[in-house]
C-alpha cells in the first residue's frame, strides 16, 4: 500500500506539473534530456549498485518538481525512474499533511544546521547503493542573487555542501553524476514578493534545462584514491584528510555544474538559456 500511494503521489504531482508546462501559460526548452533517460533506462548499470545523480541550480521553490513535468509519463509509474531527494524540514515538513505528502513523493527530511551526518544522507546513500536515482541542489537552499560572486570576472556559484562529497565518497560504486542547469525559474517564482503573490507563479515566462554529459567517474574515483593513499600516510589526521577529499569531491560536482552553466548562461551565469 505504501508503495502504491507513492507512486500515485509521485504520477499525480508529476502530470500536474507536465500540464502546466503544457497550458501555454509559460514555454521551456529541454536540451540533452536523453542523457538522463539514458542513464535511468540502464538495467545493467541498475543491476551493478550503481546510482544516478543529478545535481542541479537551486533558482526557485518550484525547480523540484516542476522540472521533471519535462520527462516522459511512463517513468512516473517506476521508482527506478523517480528521483530521491533531500527537502528542508523547516520549509517542507511544516504540518502532518505536507510531512505525510513529501515522503510519498520520495523526499527526505533534511534539518539545517544538523551537518552531513544526517538520516536523509544516509538513506540517500542507501538509494544510490540499490541503483536508484538521487536529485541534489548542491547549494543546499535557493539563491536568487542580482548577481552571483566574480572570481577574475568568472561567476561562482555558492559553495556546495559537503553532503553531497560524503554521498559519492560511501556509496559501494562511484554513482553516475549529471550536472543540470536551470534558466527562467527564478522569474516564475521570485522570491521576497508580498503576500499573497509569492504563492503563484508568474506567467509568461521562458524556463530552460540543460543535461549536461556526466562527470567521467575517474575524476572522482581519483580523489577518493588520493583519500585512501593519504589516509596513511605518517602523521595523517584522517578526520582532516576526509575533510579534504569530501571538500574535493565536492568542488568537482560544482565545477561541472558551474561550467555546464557557463555554456548556457555565459560567464556571469545570468543569461536565460
Amino acid at each position: 500500500m505504501a508503495e502504491l500511494l507513492s507512486t500515485a503521489t509521485i504520477t499525480t504531482t508529476g502530470l500536474l506539473c507536465k500540464a502546466f508546462l503544457n497550458s501555454g501559460l509559460c514555454s521551456i526548452t529541454v536540451s540533452n534530456l536523453h542523457i538522463l533517460l539514458d542513464a535511468l533506462r540502464n538495467d545493467e548499470r541498475r543491476r551493478h549498485g550503481q546510482g544516478v545523480v543529478t545535481v542541479a541550480n537551486h533558482i526557485s521553490t518550484l525547480d523540484d518538481p516542476l522540472v521533471w513535468g519535462t520527462l516522459p509519463v511512463k517513468l512516473y509509474l517506476n521508482s527506478n525512474t523517480t528521483r530521491w531527494s533531500l527537502g528542508a524540514s523547516d520549509i517542507m515538513f511544516t504540518n502532518p499533511l505536507f510531512s505525510a505528502f513529501f515522503r510519498k513523493g520520495q523526499v527526505l527530511e533534511t534539518f539545517r544546521g544538523n551537518g552531513i551526518f544526517q538520516p536523509s544522507v544516509d538513506i540517500a546513500i542507501k538509494q544510490l547503493n540499490e541503483g536508484h536515482w538521487v536529485h541534489l541542489f548542491g547549494e543546499g537552499k535557493v539563491n536568487q542573487p542580482p548577481d552571483y560572486p566574480r572570481t577574475n570576472g568568472v561567476a561562482r556559484l555558492p559553495r556546495f555542501k559537503w553532503g553531497v562529497g560524503r554521498i559519492l565518497m560511501e556509496t559501494a560504486a562511484p554513482p553516475l553524476v549529471i550536472p543540470m542547469w536551470l534558466t527562467g525559474f527564478d522569474k516564475l517564482m521570485p522570491e521576497h514578493r508580498l503576500f499573497p503573490y509569492k504563492y503563484f507563479p508568474r506567467l509568461g515566462i521562458r524556463l530552460g534545462v540543460v543535461f549536461g554529459d556526466p562527470i567521467p567517474v575517474k575524476e572522482i574515483t581519483a580523489a577518493l584514491t588520493m583519500q585512501a593513499e593519504e589516509r596513511f600516510a605518517p602523521g595523517c589526521e584522517p578526520k582532516r584528510q576526509m575533510d579534504v577529499v569530501r571538500s574535493n569531491v565536492t568542488a568537482i560536482v560544482q565545477r561541472a555544474v558551474e561550467a555546464l552553466g557557463r555554456q548556457v548562461s555565459g560567464n556571469l551565469l545570468n543569461k536565460s538559456g
